[in-house]
């Protein structure tokens, strides 16, 4: 089961509006759109609640489905089965104590008045289908949850790849999967010492009413909030006082500048690469931490505008170059030869890591794409290396639990590198993931954490 933790001021619009809107978003992500992309695209005064509604429903899509299947085997045309689903996700039972978002009659009601706008003739169908779900709700659950794709909300594929991956806990990362994330902010360490902003910020917090506790000594920059809130409602968010970020990706830049694992902090002036910036969180961290010469580095020439407004909001500096980062040499070569003192690869990956966060990529994803997804990041690994110098170090980062985009492929690299050497720090490198048992950061970040994988590699002198 999900939780249902939407907030009802955010569905302020008729739910009979909110579910067309709904019902296209899951169809587009059904054909390989992203949610991301889709809300994009919906009318302001319905976005909040589409957004809300949207990851309710792709929570609970995998069981939606299965119900669908069992009360009308021969699928309906897509407009009619997305609205279909998406309604049965609203009916289905909720956990224990937690009320529904709307009685089962508005629901119903509202949604035929949904399919009726849509194509007439569907509204018959429709509320045919979802009384007849009403009446025989706990069987149709029961039947339905037969299925691990119902009963956990992911493609099979996917269910099988976690399984494999993490025998022992691959029931607790999927049920994870389908829990809200919290809301969590990193201070910006330039308005005086880590631990000084940190527990400023928090005050300046507590004063406007919002509530938040020190993630700890693992993200010594992150505050977790009790609620999400407005960016506009932050102290200080306009200023770059603090910005939104996961607290297991905060510790991406600390492994690159900072002194850890006997390597000293990088000297100010040190040359850093951010060879897949965008939207620029780390690349933003890296300077909060250090007085760096930087290139954020991405392929998307558009997703680097989102890099140079966030850095400036900060009151921060880097070059910026559109560019595959693979291409080090001939035609198209970015790298003008001159090597880097560490480097930060946050390659490409299935974001098998962030998807209470993205509830779309589960169903976007194929598993065909784990291997393509694999092999990009080898290349990445491969050009890179000989960017860096002698003595210098880079973290590979991924926002996956899939092992194959992890210590499998760091595993590979390492095999092919002779002069390259991997550095273990219990609790900061390796598979991160949002479970209470994860390492050494179990007491102090229980589900904080998304699902990161972390390495930092060194390169012989």
């Amino acid at each position: 089961m999900t939780e249902k933790k939407i907030s009802l001021p955010l569905l302020s619009p008729p739910l009979q509006r909110l579910m067309l809107q709904v019902a296209d978003a899951v169809q587009a992500v059904r054909s390989g759109r992203s949610l991301t992309e889709v809300l994009a695209a919906c009318p302001a005064d319905l976005r909040p609640g589409t957004q809300a509604l949207s990851f309710y429903v792709l929570r609970l899509l995998g069981s939606a489905e299965a119900a669908r299947a069992l009360l009308a085997p021969k699928t309906p045309p897509p407009k009619i089965d997305s609205l279909l689903v998406s309604a049965l996700a609203l009916l289905w039972p909720c956990a224990p104590g937690v009320q529904p978002l709307y009685t089962d009659h508005t629901v119903v009601d509202q949604v035929v008045s949904a399919a009726r706008k849509r194509t007439p003739a569907s509204a018959g169908f429709v509320n045919a289908v979802l009384r007849r779900f009403l009446r025989e709700r706990a069987a149709i659950v029961q039947a339905a949850q037969a299925s691990e794709a119902a009963a956990f909300n992911h493609p099979q594929w996917w269910i099988d790849r976690v399984r494999a991956d993490w025998p022992d806990h691959w029931q607790a990362i999927l049920q994870a999967n389908n829990q809200h994330p919290p809301m969590t902010l990193r201070v910006n360490a330039r308005r005086g010492d880590v631990l000084t902003s940190t527990e400023a910020y928090l005050a300046r917090l507590t004063a406007a009413g919002i509530a938040a506790a020190a993630v700890g000594p693992l993200a010594p920059q992150a505050l977790r909030l009790e609620r999400a809130s407005a960016v506009g409602l932050l102290p200080g968010f306009a200023a770059g006082d603090v910005s939104v970020q996961d607290a297991a990706a905060q510790l991406a830049a600390p492994l690159v500048v900072s002194a850890v694992a006997g390597l000293p902090a990088l000297p100010p002036g040190a040359r850093v690469l951010d060879a897949c910036a965008a939207p620029g969180g780390k690349t933003a961290h890296l300077l909060e931490l250090a007085d760096l010469d930087l290139l954020a580095l991405d392929s998307d020439a558009g997703r680097l505008t989102r890099v140079r407004e966030n850095l400036n909001r900060l009151g921060v500096q880097a070059q910026t170059l559109a560019a595959d980062a693979r291409q080090t040499d001939g035609d198209g070569a970015w790298w003008d030869g001159r090597q880097f003192d560490a480097i930060l690869l946050d390659a490409p990956c299935s974001a098998s890591g962030i998807v209470r966060r993205h509830p779309d990529v589960r169903w976007l994803r194929r598993a065909s794409d784990i291997g393509q997804l694999a092999a990009i990041q080898a290349e990445l690994l491969d050009a890179l290396w000989p960017t860096l110098k002698p003595g210098g170090r880079l973290v590979y980062v991924t926002c996956s639990i899939f092992k194959a985009e992890g210590e499998q492929q760091v595993y590979a690299f390492l095999q092919r590198q002779s002069d390259a050497k991997q550095l273990e720090i219990a609790g900061l490198t390796g598979h991160l993931l949002a479970l209470a048992h994860n390492g050494e950061a179990a007491s102090t970040t229980a589900s904080v954490l998304d699902g990161f994988y972390y390495a930092l590699l060194i390169k012989d002198l």
